[in-house]
This record gives C-alpha cells, structure tokens and sequence, in this order.
C-alpha cells in the first residue's frame, strides 16, 4: 500500500528537500503541498491524505500573515476535527516543552525535530501511518523527562501547558479562549493554577520562565 503524503511548510525550499528524501520510497508518494495551515485543511479535504508532515511555525490564512507555533497547532486541531483518519506527524525546529505534548493534546500522533536524519522521516511517516505514535529519543526525552532533571512545567496539565505556551507568547485571555473552546472563566481559572503550581507572582514572571527554559524567544 502507498502512503500518501501531504508536506505543510511556508518553506517551498524545504518541501522539495522532504519531497526528494519522502518519494525515493515506492511505497510513499507526496501528493500535495501546502505552505498556510487554511491551505492545509482544505488539501486535506479534497486529497485525504494518510499522513501530514507539518511545521509549527506556519501562518494560518496567509503567506504574509504572522509565523507562530499556535497557527500550527491550530491547524492539527482542524484537520484531526475532520475526522479523516489523516495522521499528522510534525517535523518542526522547536524541541523543547511545552510544544511536543500541545502537538499530541491538539491531536499529531509523531513528533521530530528538523535536526532527525532522513531515514528517521521516513521510518517516522511509516509508523504514525500504521496507527502508532512516534517520537524521537531527545523528544521523548522532553516528554518525560527523569525526575532529577525534571522539567519546571511537569507538573502542569496537558491544557495547562498549552495555556502557558499562549500566554508566554502574550496572547489575549479572550484569544487564547477561543482558539482552545474554552470560556474565558475557564482559562483565568488554568492561569491562576498556572501560577500557583509554578510559584509565580504574574505574567511578566511568567514570561521570563518561558524564555530561560526555551518555551518562547526573549
């Protein structure tokens, strides 16, 4: 069986080489690419591919339009809301929490860094399309990490955690609550379990956390 693939960066530079490691493979063909998470969805309804192959950091409606790594979470929610059996795997540069477990709450099913060697791409793409989940050892790492190591944020939720991705980035309370179905009620209620757990006094000292630890640019 051919594992159809959809490739989705604003990078067409970075689709050809994808698209050149992916179709050496005769079981695995591109059938289409996108460079906006909107352009996405609707290649996935006209093509229903088995697997997407995503970027993070990709402008939703535009080409022109603002590159953040909420437009590519937003983009899995709705292509996994459309219930196609598409599995969607993302290939991204960012590889530090809270991103790997926001992909999986939001609905990706195999998560790999720009750095991964092409075999690992391709053995990834075979894998999420058999139904499995994949992820790299750094990422697995990031995921669950040991308690000696542990991660400041391992003890927030999976909601929490992307909750903390959007307000580290500053994103309005009203904007984080429609882009995640909540009622804003609901996300101060997240925000101040935030802080608590996190002992941190407000958003600037929250803000500050998601810059050391690499959750968002300084």
């Amino acid at each position: 069986m051919t594992i159809r693939i959809l490739l989705v960066d604003d990078h067409s530079i970075i689709r050809a080489g994808y698209r050149q490691i992916l179709q050496k493979h005769r079981n695995i063909s591109v059938i289409a690419e996108a460079e906006t998470g909107q352009c996405a969805v609707d290649c996935c309804k006209q093509y229903r591919p088995d697997v997407v192959v995503l970027d993070l950091s990709i402008p939703f409606n535009n080409s022109s339009d603002e590159v953040s790594s909420a437009c590519g979470l937003e983009t899995i929610r709705k292509i996994a809301a459309l219930k196609l059996h598409t599995k969607l795997l993302v290939l991204t540069a960012m590889s530090n929490e809270p991103y790997p477990s926001q992909a999986v709450t939001a609905g990706a099913s195999g998560y790999l860094t720009k750095h991964c060697a092409p075999e690992e791409l391709v053995d990834a793409v075979k894998t999420v399309a058999k139904g499995k989940q994949y992820f790299s050892v750094a990422i697995r790492n990031e995921m669950n990490p040991d308690t000696e190591g542990c991660s400041p944020l391992a003890s927030l939720s999976k909601r929490e955690i992307e909750i903390f991705s959007m307000l580290a980035e500053s994103f309005p309370i009203n904007q984080i609550a429609e882009s995640l179905c909540l009622s804003p009620k609901t996300v101060h209620a997240h925000r101040a379990n935030i802080l608590r757990k996190l002992k941190l006094k407000n958003n600037a000292e929250l803000v500050k956390l998601a810059v050391r630890i690499g959750v968002t640019a300084s």
